[in-house]
């Protein structure tokens, strides 16, 4: 239960206390992340079904990605931009670090950010548009394939970039088994409904760890932002995937 909460009360704008703030605890929230995107998919999913019902595909996708924005405060978009910043900048680490911890926003990161809600928005009213239930199901998937990520981007064999920050407090916290699990399971969940949703996941996860080698090379390992984006990463993995197949 410690886990959930800190993984419900760090990952997400719900009111849950977190009760235990130590390595121990966010390591479990990290590997139970999956919890998380089950959660907040399933809300999404329902608004933009809804929304998609009554104003088309296309604003439907709108919803669905507002609503997972809004129910994280942006988090993840923002490490996403912050790390699109720091890995463009192409200065050394320190240098690149230093940027990712500035409070603005570079033209790196907006157009990362720019591109990466278009996709996301574009494959969702697709699908979407093919079926309102594969569109919620897209939504899940997006949702899930992101938060399993946590789990692989906080693997033990995964370092942390700099020392201080939740990123230092879950990195290399996370054994393979856990991330494994909890992974096949949201792909055996997402595939019941139809086989191509559950290789998107996986297919979005590959996705989200190139980055994190990427910036194991670059950076030195994770920190905060690198999870945040990740997190954007795999799911836009995943649904471009389900636009593509």
């Amino acid at each position: 239960m410690d886990g959930l909460r800190f993984a419900f009360g760090t990952l997400t704008v719900l009111p849950v206390r977190v009760e235990r703030w130590d390595r121990e605890s966010g390591g479990r929230a990290m590997a139970l992340a999956s919890v998380v995107g089950l959660v907040l998919g399933g809300l999404a999913a329902g608004v933009g079904a809804l929304v998609c019902w009554r104003g088309g595909p296309l604003l439907g996708a709108v919803a669905a990605v507002g609503v997972l924005a809004a129910l994280t405060r942006g988090l993840h978009l923002d490490g996403l931009a912050d790390v699109a910043d720091g890995l463009g900048s192409g200065k050394p680490a320190e240098d690149a670090l230093r940027i990712m911890k500035q409070s603005d926003i570079g033209p790196f990161g907006v157009l990362t950010l720019l591109l990466v809600m278009l996709a996301q928005i574009a494959a969702l009213a697709e699908e979407f548009g093919r079926s309102t239930v594969g569109g919620a199901v897209a939504v899940l998937t997006a949702a899930l394939a992101g938060r399993c990520m946590l789990g692989w981007a906080c693997l033990r064999s995964v370092p942390a970039a700099r020392p201080g920050g939740l990123g230092a407090m879950v990195a290399a916290s996370v054994p393979l088994p856990a991330a494994l699990g909890g992974s096949a399971l949201a792909a055996v969940g997402v595939g019941l409904y139809a086989p191509r949703y559950g290789v998107a996941l996986v297919v979005g996860l590959a996705c989200g760890w190139l980055l994190v080698r990427r910036c194991v090379r670059r950076l030195g390992g994770t920190t905060g932002d690198v999870l945040g984006a990740t997190v954007e990463t795999a799911a836009t993995g995943a649904l471009v995937a389900l636009a593509l197949h």
